[in-house]
């Protein structure tokens, strides 16, 4: 459960840091917004806690920001500002839930747990064109066909699902492959010689094949990465 707190109360984020680790969550802190919007852009999360009293960038300009980028990672908003104003402001900005300061830890936790579930939920099964994924299972179909599929195969095809329509970058793919302890040791090892780089090459082409008839394409942006979309026409 990789978390993102955005709080620039270090005292607050050292207990909040510590509590969460200790429910099982891996934490990510950032102190301003400038670093939570970096942080966003450079690694994949599963929820994110958000305080609006940010400095640098404030919490509703980040999260405008991420809405425009991924509409579905769970943002949980954590704030003194308690008006009307500012739930409807906070909720209106794509917020999927509103807790004000002073709180007590168990209910935020049930917060974030019950957005992860929903989250989770929805994201269990995907579909586009012709393609259909279930992530629970860990299987895909083209046309109701099973697709056979390496363990790193799916993982890159579940990432350009999760992102369809957005570029994902070759950084972003070895990542997701480091969840494999062996893939991700095989990545540092070859890394210097630019065997990581190739591999996520190869990946990409046999990954193309096997789509064939799936009504969907992966495209490569020179230079920045790939994405999954539709295919034209």
């Amino acid at each position: 459960m990789n978390l993102l707190l955005a709080e620039d109360d270090a005292i607050l984020a050292d207990a909040l840091c510590e509590q969460m680790r200790a429910s099982g969550f891996t934490v990510e802190h950032a102190p301003n917004g400038a670093v939570a919007q970096y942080l966003l852009a450079k690694q994949q999360f599963e929820v994110v806690v958000l305080d609006l009293g940010l400095p640098m960038v404030s919490g509703l300009d980040v999260l405008k920001q991420l809405r425009q980028t991924d509409a579905s990672l769970p943002v949980l908003i954590l704030t003194a500002l308690d008006s009307l104003e500012d739930r409807v402001a906070g909720l209106n900005a794509g917020a999927d839930d509103y807790l004000t300061k002073p709180f007590d830890f168990p209910e935020l936790e049930a917060r974030l747990r019950a957005l992860l579930r929903r989250s989770r939920a929805l994201k269990a099964s995907t579909e586009l064109g012709q393609l259909s994924m279930q992530r629970e299972t860990r299987s895909a179909q083209v046309r109701g066909e099973m697709l056979e599929l390496s363990p790193r195969e799916f993982d890159l095809l579940d990432l350009l699902l999760t992102h369809q329509g957005r570029v994902i970058t070759k950084e972003q793919i070895n990542q997701a492959w480091a969840g494999d302890r062996g893939g991700a040791a095989a990545i540092a090892s070859a890394a210097d010689s630019g065997a990581a780089t190739n591999a996520v090459e190869v990946y990409i082409h046999r990954l193309r094949r096997k789509l064939e008839g799936a009504q969907v394409a992966i495209r490569t942006v020179r230079g920045l990465g790939y994405l999954l979309e539709l295919e034209r026409g």
